[in-house]
């Protein structure tokens, strides 16, 4: 069984990257097909930009995610089945959902992905550490409509191939494609590259944790969007968001959207009323 709750670590990064590749070589990204599953790579693509830009209440990305390498447990996915979660997510208004499907430490499948998308019409996220190709040809035969790259996995020579190679490689089999970033260089790097590949980086992300540390403040989200422009580019703030008032300040700074996962995972009960509460527009 994986170990959860890490300690502060400056390999937080390289152990969540190293357990994509030991989950790749176990072959857990192949199962699906190999249990002759059905395989969703005709599926036309449901664009998550699109669904965002057209929302009228406050776009939320609301997030199946069983476990958490700071949280350890969240919940038992025995009792609380994907199919059932996903359906509440669509019912209550989310504007797209996001599906953990990293196995280790986060206690995902790719299977959670494709159950998902039997069960809602909304766009979905392959949530994971991409790290290789093998993931993204998962997500496309999973029925997902969008993957997220993780700058920094990049920056510290943590994946198989470069990211701009990855990127071409996800939008040429139709994903849309999230760009995570931490910090302002790597904010601007994400804005440049979408100025030079506009089809190829459709969501720029600004994720409040700290990979290194766990630690997480809403103020990066803040600090980057005041100190820089959007340039027109459409910015998802992800981790830490737990109440009305957070989303207030995020959008006041620029954000555009949400990624809110443990926050409503923590109690499945109450997960429609707080999706409601959350993308309420005032």
């Amino acid at each position: 069984m994986d170990k959860l709750r890490f300690t502060q670590s400056k390999s937080i990064l390289r152990t969540l990257a190293k357990n994509s590749f030991k989950a790749i070589d176990e072959g857990l990204y192949d199962e699906s097909i190999k249990n002759n599953e059905r395989n969703y790579y005709a599926h036309k693509t449901i664009s998550l930009k699109n669904q965002i830009l057209s929302a009228k209440n406050i776009p939320l990305i609301t997030e199946i995610k069983y476990a958490s390498p700071s949280k350890g447990v969240i919940v038992d996915s025995e009792k609380f089945k994907v199919e059932k979660i996903a359906s509440m997510m669509q019912y209550a208004g989310a504007s797209g959902i996001s599906v953990l499907s990293q196995p280790y430490l986060f206690h995902g499948s790719v299977s959670n992905v494709r159950r998902a998308r039997r069960s809602t019409t909304l766009p979905i996220l392959m949530k994971d550490i991409i790290v290789s190709d093998v993931q993204i040809k998962a997500a496309k035969a999973s029925g997902a409509d969008c993957i997220l790259f993780i700058k920094s996995i990049f920056d510290k020579d943590l994946a198989e191939k470069d990211l701009e190679t990855l990127l071409e490689y996800a939008c040429k089999i139709g994903l849309e494609i999230i760009l995570e970033t931490h910090d302002m260089e790597e904010f601007d790097y994400a804005v440049k590259l979408h100025q030079g590949k506009p089809n190829q980086v459709h969501i720029i992300g600004i994720n409040n944790r700290n990979l290194d540390t766990l630690e997480v403040s809403l103020n990066t989200t803040i600090d980057i969007l005041s100190n820089t422009s959007k340039s027109g580019n459409l910015i998802i703030s992800e981790s830490g968001i737990n109440q009305y008032s957070d989303i207030r300040r995020l959008v006041e700074a620029g954000a555009d959207a949400f990624l809110i996962g443990s926050s409503l995972m923590t109690d499945p009960g109450s997960m429609e009323e707080r999706i409601k509460e959350l993308s309420k527009m005032e």
